[in-house]
């Protein structure tokens, strides 16, 4: 059981790792989220927001701890944060093969500034990968679990740390997919209507994310979320709040 589950995370990261490419290739219209129009507008604004609303609701479900609680009864708690990244990927996927384009086009940015928006993109991409570091890929994509159950090392105690990225933003991972996404030359109602949504799906995630970390690391978790700005960078706010405070 024990090599299933590690092999088991081994499948789900390689497949998170495919969606994510996918992710980013859906942005860049390889996915043609600005492609020609399939469905009326009414019809793709409806199709689309259903197929958000039920990547939110899995993902925000999955990671409340009282769910996590019921559900390693029914699977070994190593593959949990495996099955959480698997069903993530499978609802991404699932948005990007389904997604309905409506082409009405926002704004449009040829030229050499097209190519600063494409900076700004990938710059969100490595702000996105980097906070998956910072705190443990590993962990981060379940492969640390399955791994040290594999050693039949016991599970390691959640820490509070606040490396690099998350001394500016709390939440620096969020902070670049919301910049992956909305840095684009071309932007389609479609495309807004992604951004937008998910924008509105990460606010409401990370204010729930936000109560369980206060639970979980109390007066230490209080006292950053004091001085660091939830998703917009502020370098100054903890200068200025340390001034005020003198």
């Amino acid at each position: 059981m024990k090599q299933f589950i590690f092999v088991y995370a081994i499948g789900c990261y390689g497949l998170f790792g495919i969606v994510f490419v996918w992710f980013a290739a859906f942005l860049l219209n390889v996915g043609d989220i600005r492609g020609p129009a399939q469905s009326p507008p009414a019809i793709a604004i409806l199709v689309n927001l259903t197929l958000i609303a039920a990547f939110g609701m899995a993902h925000s479900v999955m990671a409340r701890p009282a769910f996590k609680r019921i559900w390693i009864r029914i699977i070994p708690p190593a593959a949990e944060r495996a099955t959480y990244v698997l069903q993530s990927s499978f609802f991404l996927a699932l948005i990007f093969s389904c997604w309905q384009p409506i082409p009405a086009v926002i704004w449009d940015i040829s030229g050499p500034a097209a190519w600063i928006v494409y900076g700004v993109f990938f710059l969100g991409a490595a702000i996105i990968l980097t906070s998956t570091f910072l705190l443990g890929h590993g962990e981060f994509v379940g492969l640390s679990q399955a791994w040290d159950n594999l050693r039949g090392v016991a599970e390691k105690q959640p820490q509070f740390r606040t490396p690099f990225l998350y001394r500016l933003v709390r939440h620096p991972l969020q902070f670049g997919l919301i910049v992956m996404m909305t840095a684009t030359p071309v932007m389609t109602a479609g495309h807004l209507l992604f951004v937008t949504a998910m924008t509105l799906y990460i606010t409401i995630g990370l204010r729930l994310e936000e109560r369980a970390l206060l639970r979980e690391f109390g007066s230490d978790y209080e006292d950053y979320r004091r001085d660091v700005p939830m998703l917009i960078p502020h370098p100054f706010r903890r200068a200025r709040r340390r001034a005020t405070a003198e």
